[in-house]
């Protein structure tokens, strides 16, 4: 069997219990022949199951845990898979979602590709290695332009995703592009990468 277990990264320690000494049990293939439920107080072998775990971030998992752990390290997507995978998957399957497909009503991108707008979404309001805050920015439109529709006395078959409309949706972008500037006395231009792999440019005095 496989076991799946998410975000092991955010595992914490409170008042009631450490989750992590019993995985430190559990996942280390040496002492997991023999591992005891204190629920139902039986054994069990999991000498043979592959656990397979996965975080965003290494420094929150404890020491002792991850040196049981083989790392795989997977970089993010670029903005033209992100892109690709918002045409090819996240906008078909919310289409369903909110409705437009089972209603008949076709979406129109401005330009005639969603590429342009998906890509404004991509730099202006999110900032991830994966998908999932443009997918849920991309629902939001969606969803709004799907209301507003849904108001109008002649509805046409077609409901049209322009810039303007993602602007007047999303407001103002959250992430603009920074121009390097020169810099003064006493100031260094700096970048910056994140775990996620976003890089910025800081100037540090």
């Amino acid at each position: 069997p496989v076991f799946m277990l998410d975000e092991i990264d955010k595992v914490g320690t409170d008042f009631r219990g450490d989750p992590s000494a019993a995985l430190l049990e559990a996942l280390d293939p040496e002492q997991n022949n023999g591992f005891s439920d204190h629920y139902l107080e039986v054994p069990f072998d999991l000498s043979e199951v592959m656990f397979i775990t996965t975080a965003n971030v290494l420094d929150t998992i404890p020491p002792a845990l991850r040196d049981r752990l083989e790392v795989i390290r997977f970089s993010g997507y670029t903005e033209d898979e992100k892109i690709e995978i918002a045409k090819q998957y996240l906008i078909p399957k919310l289409e369903r979602e909110v409705g437009l497909a089972k209603d008949n009503i076709r979406l129109e991108w401005e330009g005639g590709k969603p590429d342009k707008i998906i890509s404004k979404i991509i730099t202006g309001y999110t900032r991830e290695a994966g998908v999932r805050k443009l997918e849920q920015k991309i629902q939001q439109i969606l969803e709004s332009l799907s209301r507003e529709h849904m108001k109008q006395a002649n509805k046409s078959l077609a409901i049209i995703v322009a810039t303007e409309s993602v602007e007047k949706i999303l407001k103002i972008p959250k992430y603009t592009g920074e121009r390097v500037s020169e810099t003064e006395i006493g100031e260094a231009i700096g970048l910056v990468v994140t775990e996620s792999g976003n890089v910025d440019i800081i100037y540090v005095q």
